[in-house]
This record gives structure tokens, C-alpha cells and sequence, in this order.
């Protein structure tokens, strides 16, 4: 255990720090020009090092120096000086010189030596593009000398003619083995086991990666100049988790990084051997049901028919996602959309039967921040269609059935039916002693009609918003704007979160996320909104897109 856990420090945290620092800089080259910086290679040469029963692959397909101009910061000199000023490496001199166009990590086995009974060790391999063999060779040679000289005991052998080197490090120091493998690569890894499989794999090419079905399928979706890409094995990744899942739909999964000149689109395909439904038609354009959503909004989420939403492909994506995430099948977006989700605990209903149901036409959703309470103000726009007045009259009895009022008032000349609940209030009486009571009226949520839609609020404050700003919606926001330009056309609608009013709500409702954001605080002290979005008609795949925008783009 201790040797995973102090490679994964000089592996793990170096690599995907190097990799995160490194696209969390793209955004300062969109004062330039974007063009000039694409991949280096069209996909990850290192895929022949990795079995094809690997969990996991992450490829960065340009050099990181090529990155150094964006380095305003110079978050990437930190990171260089960072990694290697324990082992007395300096990267300039040691590193650069030899370095490629490919940095290239993967988990390659569940347990390197498969043996249950002595716990699960998971296999690493670091695999560094070189163009000059020789003079990574002098690179790993002076690497394992200076850990000699710290105390390691050093192990050399030759198999399959490559030289590989390894540590009998003690418990507290990271053990490592390294070699350089023809005149491409260097290799890196925890264990001397895992430099075998790797050389084992590339001489017997049906047992790596590139010889895989899925991995052909999945490379054919990666986007022409990535700058970075990442492979998933779905089925491998839940048992890696340790989980059992109700529903296996998805094989693999492949996501592409590239740039954009608003900011950075990670694009990803999930790939299955069934046939998937999509969740409704297409749309060319965005809801018009996002006109009565203020640009102070949050997270808007917008498309059409919510009737089938349950039963189709995309909600099973959400719940394998999930499940492998968390490792259990609990809902994110409940977290994410946890007023919505009060409101259903608190009233008695369910928000599939009782409102999604009879959602046919156009929606939208948002949450609206408000920084005096935790709680954010809530927006539900439905565009008219078959079902929807009985909807509204179903919603109305059920407020009726938990006691609340039904009652109509104006605002700006429009009437609204507000559900309100009367409650009593104490204070003191300034003629004699003891309390009076007073009644006050509490709403708990009002609609009203504008226009060919079904407007929902949580409050009058929000419900005055959307009357009297009609001209401010987020369709306005010019932040908006090019964030969905960023994203295909025709596609299944928008979750568009803006990260800078809804960072609080976020942390709270999602604890790990503050986790992520210390990994790419970078990144996260840039980003301005993130965009996601399905799109695509291959009916063997599913594909969609995050759009992240950032500051000075």
C-alpha cells in the first residue's frame, strides 16, 4: 500500500498536474491566435505500452514547452520546479532537451500481482514522447543514480532486449522503474511488472490497447487536434470501483480537449453495441422558453419533452455515470437542483408523474443565487401544449390537498395565481401584558401565463423579475451567447452554469468539488461558465460536449 500510494505522488499528482496546469493555461493564448496551437499528433502513440483491459488512459499530444507562452503566470515554471525539486532534477537541462510531442498515463492492471488475498494494487505507467533516445537514456540514467545516492538499492535487467531499471526503495520513499523502449518512448512505473507487461504488449499486439474493438471505435470519435485526450473502459472502471450496476449500456467512453476562441470544449463519446433512443427531437435553435429566464440566472437548463425523460438513454447514461462516480446511484443533479427537490419532498409529489409527465413541448429551468440566503430563487417555463392545462389544474389540487390557498393577484397588470399558506405570528402587545397574534400570508410558489407559456416561481420577487426585465433574459447575455455558439447544432438543449454566482451553491451542495478545484485551482480561478449539451445521431453512440469559458476570452 505504501508503494501505491508514494507512486501515485511522483506518477499521478505530476502527470495530471502537468496536464490540468496545462490546458488551465489555454486561455491566456486567446489574445493570439488559437490556430497555432493544435495537437502535435492525431492520437496517443503509448497505446501500444497499454493493455487492452486498462481502466483508464489520459494523453497530452503536445509538447508542454509549446504551452510556455501562454505561462503569464508562469503556473507551468512552478509546476516543472515543483515536481523535481526533491530528486535534483532541473528540467530545462535534464528534460526538455529530449522531450516529445506525448505525455501519456494509464492504470494498466487492477492488481499487479492478482493476487486477492494480498489486496489490490493498481498498476501505473508514465509513458514520455522522446526525440533524441540517447539523451533520455542519460536522463534515466541520472534519475536512478541520484536515488542511489539517496539510499535506494537499484535493480537492472534486460528483458526482451530493453534495459530496465528499478529501486527496492524503502516503504517511505516512492519506488519507481524506468526504461527507454526503441527510440520513442521512456517509460515509467510502479512496479518492474508493469515495464513488462508494457514490453510484452507491443510485441504481442493483440493483447494492447490499439488492439481492442472498442478502443478503434471510441479513437474514430476523437476530435482533429485535441490537445488532449482521455480513454475509458466503462465496464473495467465500475469493477475498479468495486461496483455491480444495474444497467450496463455503455462500453467506453473517449473525451477530446480542444481549443476554442471563446475557451476550451471537452467533447465525449459514450459508444455501445445497443441501439439508444434519444430523449426527443433535436433542436436547431435554443428554447424560446429561455426568454423568461433573467440573466442573473445561475443554471438554466432548456429543451423540450420531459414526458419521456425517464426512460431514455441519456437518463441511463446519468445513472452508470453516477454510480461510477459516487459509487452508488445517487442523483448529482438532485444535489444540483436541490430546491426543485424540496419542493417535491415538502408538497408530496413526484416530480416525473406529477410534472414531467404532461412536459411535451419546450422547458426551461434555472436557479437564481441569492447572496443573503442559501437557498436560490427557482424558474420552471413550460410551452403550452396537450396536457399542460390539466397539469396546472393538478398542481393546483395538490396544493389545495396540503392546505394551501389558491389566490390571484397582479403585478405590472399581469394576474398570477399564487398557492400561499397563512401563518400566525406573536409579539408583544404595548397595552397589557401577554401577546396579540397576527396573520400573515406565506407563498410558496405562483404561475401565471405570458405569452404561449406556463411560468412557475418560488417567490413574488422572482415572478417581478421576470415581468418587469423582459428585455434582460439570459438569451441577452452576451456570456450565454458564446457559450452555446461553442456548441453543435442541432442538439438536445443546454445546462448552462454560471460558475462565478453559483460557486457557494455548487461547493455546498457537492462537497468533493472543493477537492477538485484545489487539483486545478489554475483552471477554476479562471473559469467564468461551463456549458453542457447532447448531441449527434449515430444511434451506437452517444456524444455531447462541456464548453468551459473563461475570463479574457
Amino acid at each position: 500500500m505504501n508503494r501505491q500510494r508514494s507512486f501515485i505522488g511522483f506518477i499521478v499528482v505530476g502527470a495530471i498536474a502537468l496536464l490540468v496546469i496545462a490546458i488551465a493555461g489555454f486561455y491566456w493564448f486567446f489574445a493570439k491566435s488559437p490556430g497555432n496551437l493544435i495537437a502535435s499528433t492525431s492520437q496517443p502513440g503509448a497505446a501500444i505500452f497499454v493493455s487492452k483491459l486498462s481502466p483508464a488512459m489520459v494523453s497530452l499530444l503536445a509538447n508542454p514547452d509549446r504551452l510556455q507562452a501562454l505561462d503569464r503566470e508562469e503556473e507551468l515554471s512552478k509546476l516543472k520546479t515543483s515536481l523535481f525539486a526533491k530528486s535534483g532534477i532541473d528540467y530545462k537541462q535534464d528534460i526538455q532537451p529530449w522531450l516529445g510531442n506525448e505525455i501519456t498515463l494509464a492504470i494498466t492492471t487492477l492488481d499487479i500481482d492478482r493476487d486477492p488475498e494480498n489486496g489490490q494494487q493498481l498498476g501505473y505507467l508514465l509513458a514520455l514522447a522522446t526525440k533524441q533516445p540517447e539523451k533520455s537514456r542519460e536522463f534515466v540514467e541520472l534519475l536512478f543514480s541520484k536515488r542511489a545516492l539517496a539510499g535506494a538499492n537499484l535493480a537492472v535487467e534486460q528483458y526482451k532486449g530493453v534495459k530496465l531499471i528499478s529501486d527496492n526503495s524503502q516503504p517511505e520513499q516512492d519506488l519507481l522503474a524506468g526504461a527507454v523502449v526503441g527510440e520513442g518512448f521512456v517509460l515509467f512505473a510502479n512496479d518492474p511488472k508493469v515495464l513488462r507487461d508494457a514490453i510484452n504488449n507491443v510485441q504481442a499486439p493483440d493483447l494492447n490497447l490499439t488492439s481492442s474493438p472498442e478502443y478503434q471505435k471510441a479513437i474514430k470519435e476523437q476530435i482533429k487536434g485535441g490537445l488532449a485526450v482521455a480513454f475509458l473502459n466503462l465496464p473495467i472502471v465500475a469493477k475498479w470501483q468495486g461496483l455491480e450496476l444495474p444497467e450496463q449500456l455503455y462500453n467506453s467512453q473517449i473525451i477530446s480537449l480542444v481549443l476554442n476562441p471563446k475557451g476550451l470544449l471537452a467533447e465525449t463519446t459514450f459508444l455501445t453495441s445497443s441501439e439508444i433512443v434519444s430523449p426527443s427531437a433535436p433542436l436547431s435553435k435554443p428554447v424560446g422558453a429561455l426568454q423568461y429566464v433573467p440573466a442573473s440566472a445561475g443554471l438554466a437548463i432548456s429543451g423540450s419533452n420531459l414526458s419521456n425523460l425517464g426512460d431514455s438513454d441519456l437518463t441511463k447514461l446519468w445513472k452508470q455515470a453516477t454510480a461510477t462516480l459516487y459509487g452508488s446511484g445517487e442523483d448529482v443533479v438532485y444535489r444540483l437542483a436541490k430546491p426543485l427537490a424540496d419542493v417535491q419532498k415538502r408538497w408530496g409529489i413526484n416530480l416525473p408523474e406529477d410534472i414531467f409527465s404532461w412536459v411535451q413541448g419546450e422547458y426551461a429551468i434555472a436557479l437564481l443565487p441569492d447572496q443573503e440566503q442559501t437557498t436560490p430563487h427557482w424558474i420552471f417555463v413550460v410551452e403550452k401544449s396537450e396536457g399542460v392545462e390539466q397539469g396546472v389544474a393538478r398542481l393546483d389540487a395538490i396544493a389545495s390537498s396540503n392546505g394551501l390557498s389558491i389566490n390571484t393577484l397582479t403585478i405590472d397588470q399581469q394576474k398570477i395565481s399564487a398557492w400561499t399558506e397563512l401563518t400566525t405570528a406573536t409579539k408583544k402587545s404595548d397595552v397589557k401584558e401577554g401577546a396579540s397574534f397576527s396573520i400573515e400570508t406565506k407563498v410558496q410558489g405562483l404561475h401565471t401565463t405570458l405569452g404561449n407559456y406556463e411560468i412557475f416561481t418560488s417567490d413574488l420577487e422572482t415572478m417581478d423579475e421576470i415581468l418587469t426585465t423582459k428585455d434582460n433574459s439570459i438569451i441577452d447575455n452576451p456570456n450565454f451567447k458564446d457559450s452555446i455558439a461553442a456548441i453543435p447544432l442541432p442538439n438536445q438543449g443546454y445546462i448552462y452554469l454560471d460558475w462565478t454566482k453559483s460557486q457557494n451553491l455548487l461547493e455546498r451542495q457537492v462537497p468533493i468539488l472543493k477537492l477538485v478545484e484545489v487539483l486545478g485551482k489554475p483552471f477554476f480561478n479562471n473559469l467564468r461558465s461551463l456549458t453542457l449539451s447532447s448531441y449527434g445521431t449515430d444511434t451506437r453512440s452517444l456524444k455531447g460536449g462541456v464548453f468551459f469559458k473563461l475570463h479574457n476570452s
